[in-house]
């Protein structure tokens, strides 16, 4: 039987903008098995980071359930969900959010210590095998677009997540560091990593084993 890391049951979500209201998402289901990697495709405004971030359980669906290595989130308080997510998602974002004032490698160990692991020996592990194994002490504001990129998806490894969601990762690169960051996004899921990306580049999507293309907040065949 494959095992799910995460799966949507009819799940929508609705927002209501004056007195208007906006279907974001529209009775998606969706099961992300151990060892997918999935791009999901769609032009801006068809749902995609609607559902990327009810996945990464940063918001709740109006409707239907979300199943979380076998666990129901709407199930979970609030601080259980932190939890989870700590343990079980990593994030990577088009924009790398990386403290300005912190090291690479201090960035990189950052959601470790929120989990009350103070060990940096992973994170310069992981910053090895990104390639910024020279660049430990160096400040975000030193590196190029590619090199900060690294860097934040080393950091969503660093708690060791089954499973990663990256929201445009290569929004901001050339398509030189696209294909690097691409390659590197490869080589984790050979590795036994679970990636789901969320991407409108068609040249990105050639990289990925399974489309999803969603659509006015469906998924479209």
């Amino acid at each position: 039987m494959t095992e799910h890391i995460i799966e949507l049951h009819d799940v929508s979500k609705n927002y209501t903008r004056g007195v208007e209201t906006v279907h974001a998402l529209q009775e998606v289901t969706l099961n992300v098995s151990k060892g997918d990697f999935i791009a999901v495709v769609g032009h801006s405004g068809s749902g995609k980071t609607t559902m990327m971030n009810i996945m990464g359980c940063l918001d709740h669906p109006s409707s239907g359930s979300v199943i979380l290595q076998g666990r129901p989130i709407e199930q979970a308080s609030e601080s259980a969900l932190t939890r989870m997510r700590r343990s079980a998602i990593g994030f990577v974002f088009q924009q790398f959010f990386l403290v300005p004032t912190l090291t690479v490698l201090e960035n990189v160990t950052l959601p470790a210590l929120f989990s009350g692991n103070h060990t940096n020996g992973r994170s310069r592990d992981l910053l090895e095998m990104v390639g910024l194994g020279k660049r430990l002490n160096h400040l975000p504001g030193q590196l190029s677009g590619g090199e900060m990129q690294r860097a934040a998806i080393a950091r969503a490894l660093v708690n060791s997540p089954p499973l990663v969601l990256a929201d445009e990762p290569t929004g901001n690169l050339d398509s030189r560091n696209a294909d690097m960051i691409m390659e590197l996004f490869e080589q984790l899921n050979r590795d036994g990593v679970t990636i789901v990306l969320v991407t409108h580049n068609a040249d990105i999507v050639k990289h990925c084993e399974r489309t999803v293309h969603i659509e006015d907040g469906r998924i479209s065949q």
